[in-house]
Parts: C-alpha cells; structure tokens; sequence
C-alpha cells in the first residue's frame, strides 16, 4: 500500500486510544482532520486548512510593520542603492543605521522631523566625525525612502553638520618618511607597505590587494573599491626597487605572518606597530601616507586633476587644500625675492645694516 506524506500533519491517539490527525502549521491554529488520509472528506479538510491558515509568521514580523521605521531600514538595506556602496561604507552605514532603529523601529519613518534630527546630530556633538557619518546615513535612508513612497518630506533638509575642527588623518612629513625608511629597510614588509602606500597613493583597502598580476608595463592598475575607479599608476624608480625585492610566491604584495593577505582593519593594526617601532609620533596612519603622496604632487605643481588623476579621488575638494597650500608657499616665496631684489638692505649711519 503507498503511504501518503502530507505537510502539517500530526497523529496521535486520544485519551480514548482512538487516533486521531490533526492540521498544524507553527504559530496556526490546530485543525482536527475528519476521516482516512486519503479519502475525500480527509482531503477536503486538508485542502481547506492550507487556503485558509496563514502561513509562518516570519521571526520578527511584528518589528516590519509596513511605514515604520524598521520597514524603512530593512527595505534600504535591500535596495541596489545600499549594494552598491563598497563593502567597508555598507559595514559601516549598516552598523548605524541599526542602532538608529534599535531605538526608533517602532515609529513612523513619516513622523521624523527636522527638529527630531537636529536633535541627534547636536547628541553626538562630542564625536562630530560620528555626528557627520549618522546625517549622512539617515540622509541616504530618506532618500530612498522618497524614492519608493515610505515618506514625502525630506526631514534632513536643512540640519547642519557638526563642524570638525581637525584637518583629519595626519600628512606625514619628510622628515617622519625618512625615520620610517630608515628604519625599515627594502626587503622589509613594513617597506614595501610603506612605500606602496606613498607611491601609489591610494586608500589601505586597495593596497592590501595589489599583487604582482596588477603590474603590467610600469603601471600598476587599480580598480579602486570605494569608488570603482580603474586607475593604471606609473611605477614610481623607489618603488621598482623595493618590489624587485619582493618574492613573488604569494597572490598579494603584502601578507600576514601566516602568509595569508591582511584585511584592511588587520593591516592598520600592524602598520600602527610598525610606524612605533620606527619611533614615530600617534596619529601617523597608512592614510596619512595617501595624503603626503597628494601634498608631495602639488608642492612640485601638479593640478588638482593631476593630482586625482594618480589618487583617483571623485571630489576635488580635498586635493584643492593641497594645491592651495602649495601655491601660497609658492607664490610666498616669490613675493620675498621679488621685495629683496627691489629693496636691498641699505645701512645706517653708523655703517651697520638696518
């Protein structure tokens, strides 16, 4: 005889000994099934209980409800907006924007007003970066809501930035270049990531990758994963040197004791020891580096596109200071010789210079 296997359905016996199915589905009612699997007022039962029982409430269905928060989120988190963005921005926007509905999941995403979110940048005053990254988060999540119909005012319109007084990761001078090559010579890991870094000028989470199949007729090329930027950079002379110091017995440039590639957070751990053990001053990170890179281009007077043009930067906003900088100390120096050669020092009476 073929036995019959139906979805949801539990036999028992009775207190009576007699047996008994019933139609249970988690989290659904309990429906008692008349007769014999497989007859016709049986299977009529079943047909019916499957119309007419919901299905599985999902885990967490009471936090999703349509228009609130925690549907605006998930929804954004699923967009192609938010797969979009590279892998480090989505960590990092998912982390806030989690916290932001831990706390407000349960409102309407329509009832957030500008007072509401004034009121959250100005809580985070004490930590501006963290104030700035929270606006821009709720502003990319406004946004899509706007797009798909959750809200219709855009509550973040008009809220200000919390200024930050910092020029942010500090540029390494010549002199701190120096104390690091000196003390991590070519052939050294510390070396080749230093001056990956300095002659490249790009970001930790692209150099991390690089490898000897970047390296194609003196140029390494980059497809920068912030931005997807392809980028094909001369080899810098210093850096030849360093690389043709290099084993090539690994997929990456740059790989952990273990010989395995670093994740980018990993590898700013390690080249913070690196940078101490050389002696160097806190606050000198592998982004600094990428930025003495710009602030070198624009001292021997490269323009701003130039300069992003091996950076790879979509704003010149960042690059501008450094060309600013470069011409002012430039044009500085101009001024001085031009007032020297006008003016020579003439003397006193008494026959000393004034």
């Amino acid at each position: 005889m073929t036995k019959i296997r139906l979805q949801y359905i539990h036999e028992f016996r009775d207190r009576h000994g007699k047996k008994v199915r019933r139609y249970f589905r988690k989290n659904g009612k309990r429906i008692v099934l008349p007769g014999l699997p497989g007859s016709a007022e049986f299977m009529e039962a079943y047909q019916r209980a499957l119309t007419e029982t919901p299905p599985r409430r999902e885990i967490g269905a009471s936090r999703t409800k349509p228009g609130t928060v925690n549907a605006a989120v998930i929804s954004y988190f699923n967009s192609a907006g938010f797969a979009a963005l590279a892998p480090d921005s989505r960590r990092s926007r998912r982390f806030i924007l989690e916290a932001f509905r831990r706390e407000h999941g349960d409102k309407r995403i329509e009832t957030l007003q500008r007072r509401n979110v004034e009121q959250m940048v100005v809580s985070k005053a004490a930590t501006p970066y963290a104030a700035q990254n929270f606006l821009n988060a709720l502003r990319a999540l406004i946004s899509h809501c706007l797009t798909v119909g959750l809200c219709t005012e855009d509550p973040t319109q008009g809220v200000k930035r919390i200024p930050i007084k910092s020029d942010g990761h500090r540029t390494w001078s010549e002199s701190d270049i120096a104390t690091f090559q000196t003390r991590h010579p070519i052939g050294s890991r510390a070396r080749l990531a230093h001056d990956l870094l300095l002659y490249t000028a790009q970001r930790r989470s692209d150099v991390v990758k690089m490898g000897w199949q970047h390296v194609r007729g003196g140029l390494i090329h980059v497809r920068q994963q912030k931005t997807g930027t392809s980028l094909a950079i001369p080899v810098h002379p210093a850096l030849a040197e360093v690389l043709e110091a290099t084993p090539r017995e690994h997929l990456t440039f740059l790989v952990n004791k273990i010989g395995k590639p670093f994740s980018p957070e990993n590898f700013t751990r390690w080249f913070r020891q690196k940078c101490e053990e050389a002696g160097l001053p806190l606050g000198l990170s592998a982004h600094g580096l990428r930025k003495s890179a710009c602030r070198r281009l624009a001292e021997c007077g490269c323009s701003a596109n130039v300069i992003a043009s091996i950076s790879g930067h979509t704003s010149l906003r960042e690059i501008q200071r450094y060309t600013a900088a470069a011409d002012q100390a430039r044009m500085a120096q101009s001024a001085i010789n031009a007032v020297v050669n006008a003016f020579p020092k003439t003397r006193t009476s008494s026959g000393k210079p004034e």
